[in-house]
């Protein structure tokens, strides 16, 4: 393949920044590199939503690949990686022209040579090669690549000037801020001289994960877009939650697109504009009585599941549905026609979830049928629990066969598909049979209340009342900020931590007492210093579960 790369540059002269920008669409709308989670189903299904001739200018990111893998071990692209089809050159799945584009693959590296030659083999198949400099997770810190680069600017600027040099097709960049303005500039200044095209950033540090999430620093973006070359083609990430951040984050930032992760995940129709409120909506898309709407979770996943058969297993067209259902429909024929939907496998019981044959093991799915180990099917489960993560909060069956589902199983997966429609239908029915009451326990406090709270920007109040919709609608999961999760106990702080705090506290504590005759407002110092502590010292002073959900 090296061998045609200066044949191919003379016949299409190599495009940079911003004409390389325009010559794919000027995109304003990014899916972002997940870790096992934007695999080419998933950039379909987000796709999807909007028009046909929208979609095309939708820009996705390939999940993060290891560089040294990829390069290295068939095994490994054929599993993440499917442009071709097995054992031939027709074009497959990943960057195909006429379904997949513009697509950019996202590798994570630490040596040169090694990204160098992961890139040249995905080069045919994609618009520009990404590298990976934003990974907070603990196992980029132990690989030593993602944002755990970030003290080692030379060797960034070796990683994106080699591809910048060698490859046929430009070199792109994502990154996370640093603590100020100044060395956030500094490390944009020098990704960019070495050749990348375009920059995206991310407005978290790497320390923000977890319950330390916290919001991304949109201000801190904008200072990047004010301060760097105007043609610098820049991608904002983070805070996107829902549609309507989209715009807010682009007048906020200044930034030429907006790249979406989590909120993705959550709702893959986020980049898709809702039914103006004066047009009847699709049968797929709810709104209440209020106005407030969504996509019904029955809808996306009857989408997915269609993908997966159409393009993924080439069943063309997909097995017939009827139309999803509606209020207004033969209602009761419809629910009391049909029995209860039985998994695959397993006998009648609560549910129709009972016990079944044991869950395979990957390694035995492996040896049986490798074609299943391929990413469009490892991501299935993963997607389905973010996707229905509300509605199984309350239809425990459903979460239970979904734990249940094997690798690749889709016969289970459309019994999963019957049980949320049916699940969906009866929502539906008994909303309007209580003129929209049925929901009103669900309603969080901050949206019920009288009075809106302030907008605490310590607070994920604002977003939850933003946010909320019924249980058959999608929606994004709200993480509690850092002073949430610090007060639910969801955070806590290591040993040595605690016994430097319980050394100043001595201190404060007795000042405290003096001021306060009945001693009540002793405990005040003490809590206030522990929430500072936990925020002021977050990598050092805190223990985070690992996630593989996104690539940061």
């Amino acid at each position: 393949m090296a061998s045609d790369a200066p044949a191919a540059a003379a016949a299409r002269p190599k495009l940079h920044g911003r004409a390389f920008y325009e010559s794919i669409g000027s995109p304003k709308y990014i899916i972002a590199p997940m870790v096992d989670q934007s695999e080419f189903a998933w950039r379909m299904l987000s796709r999807s939503f909007l028009p046909d001739s929208q979609k095309s200018k939708v820009l996705a990111y390939s999940p993060m690949f290891h560089a040294r893998l990829f390069g290295e071990e068939q095994k490994y692209r054929d599993r993440h990686f499917q442009p071709t089809k097995p054992g031939s050159d027709a074009l497959f799945l990943d960057g195909n022209p006429a379904i997949d584009r513009p697509l950019f693959v996202q590798f994570c590296a630490n040596d040169p040579q090694a990204l160098l030659a992961a890139a040249k083999l995905a080069a045919p198949y994609c618009d520009a090669v990404d590298l990976n400099l934003g990974c907070p997770q603990g196992i980029a810190k132990k690989g030593h690549y993602g944002s755990f680069l970030q003290e080692d600017q030379e060797l960034i600027h070796r990683l994106i000037k080699t591809l910048h040099e060698n490859l046929d097709i430009p070199v792109t960049a994502k990154i996370r801020i640093l603590d100020t303005e100044e060395a956030t500039l500094k490390y944009a200044q020098n990704v960019l001289s070495a050749g990348a095209s375009i920059l995206t950033v991310h407005g978290r540090q790497r320390e923000q994960k977890g319950h330390l999430t916290g919001l991304a620093d949109w201000q801190m973006i904008r200072y990047l877009r004010d301060n760097l070359p105007p043609e610098t083609v820049l991608f904002a990430n983070g805070n996107i939650l829902r549609h309507e951040d989209v715009d807010e984050c682009l007048a906020a930032t200044g930034a030429d697109g907006v790249m979406s992760a989590e909120g993705n995940l959550s709702n893959p129709a986020i980049f898709a504009a809702p039914p103006p409120p004066d047009q009847e909506p699709p049968r797929g898309y709810w709104r209440g009585r209020d106005g407030r709407g969504g996509w019904r979770v029955d809808e996306v996943l009857r989408r997915y599941l269609d993908i997966m058969h159409q393009y993924v297993l080439g069943v063309s067209p997909p097995p017939p549905r009827r139309p999803l259902f509606v209020p207004g429909d033969d209602d009761a024929a419809w629910l009391l026609a049909e029995p209860a939907v039985l998994l695959p496998g397993r006998q009648e019981g609560e549910g129709g979830v009972a016990a079944g044959p044991k869950k395979k093991r990957r390694s035995d799915v492996a040896k049986e049928n490798p074609a299943l180990m391929a990413a469009n099917f490892i991501g299935m489960q993963p997607h389905l629990f973010h996707l229905l993560r509300h509605f199984v909060s309350r239809h425990h069956d459903v979460r239970g066969a979904l734990a249940r589902a094997r690798l690749g199983d889709i016969e289970t997966y459309e019994a999963i598909c019957r049980m949320v429609e049916r699940k969906v239908a009866e929502g539906l029915l008994e909303y309007e049979r209580t003129g929209g009451k049925s929901v009103e326990a669900d309603v969080p406090r901050a949206l019920s209340a009288e009075e809106p709270p302030e907008d605490d920007p310590e607070s994920s109040a604002r977003a939850v009342r933003e946010c909320w919709r019924p249980w058959w609608v999608v929606q994004p999961i709200i993480r509690p900020l850092p002073k949430e999760a610090m007060a639910k106990g969801a955070v806590q702080m290591s040993k040595k931590e605690k016994k430097r705090m319980a050394a100043e506290m001595e201190g404060k504590e007795e000042a405290a007492a003096k001021k306060s005759k009945d001693g009540t407002a002793r405990d005040t110092p003490a809590v206030a210093a522990e929430t500072a502590a936990a925020t002021e010292s977050l990598e050092k002073t805190t223990s985070y579960p690992s996630s593989a959900l996104v690539s940061g």
